[in-house]
């Protein structure tokens, strides 16, 4: 495996571009990077200068109690990240249903499977409103049904004009929601273009 990875663009529309990244390889701190987009992060130096909201589906169970039940947390994480009582209540059901984890309301949080945990912190996290969305390889636990449903998401979430950063180790995903790339080695910037163009530069380097 080495140490380089691909950054990658793409547009829902001309205004609201979306950002996917996609790390083939390690230590190029594109996860970094959306932690500082995501604000839990400050630059050792220069700027990032974010112009809307942030849900972050990064380390997506963080946030959530063991100790607490799955409506408790629901209500709780959906909170911390602005959603007000009210509208919680409203779409209280849908998260559920999206999550597919009905019988499991009054379950504390901690015997709940690691897939089951990424489906309904998934739900309630694609359910903020925020213009923007960060999104770190967070579907690595889950099955393929269940991915598929959360591709489907993120494409609403696209057509309705959100911009996405998006990190995955799969190539497929990236040209099925890029049209721009950036691809960095060590660090530098190699190349900024459409998504195949960038994707075949990267492949001839390393492939």
């Amino acid at each position: 495996m080495t140490q380089q990875g691909m950054l990658a663009t793409a547009a829902a529309t001309a205004r609201k571009p979306v950002i996917v990244a996609n790390d083939l390889g390690i230590g190029q701190g594109k996860s970094t990077l959306l932690k500082l987009v995501a604000d839990v992060m400050i630059p050792d130096e220069g700027r990032v200068a974010v112009t809307g909201g942030v849900a972050p589906l990064i380390e997506i169970t963080g946030g959530f109690v063991d100790d607490l039940s799955v409506r408790e947390n629901v209500y709780l994480t959906a909170g911390l990240h602005g959603m007000s009582v009210p509208e919680i209540e409203n779409r209280f059901d849908e998260i559920i249903s999206f999550a597919d984890i009905g019988d499991f309301l009054d379950t504390p949080y901690k015997h709940l499977s690691s897939g089951m945990r990424v489906r309904i912190a998934f739900s309630v996290i694609s359910r903020l409103e925020e213009p923007i969305l960060l999104v770190d390889e967070v579907l690595a636990v889950g099955d393929r049904q269940f991915k598929e449903k959360c591709y489907n998401r993120i494409d609403e979430l696209l057509a309705s004009g959100r911009t996405m950063f998006f990190v995955s180790h799969s190539e497929a995903d990236l040209l099925r929601f890029c049209t721009r790339g950036l691809y960095l080695d060590k660090g530098k910037l190699i190349l900024d273009g459409p998504i195949q163009e960038v994707v075949d530069r990267y492949n001839a380097d390393y492939k």
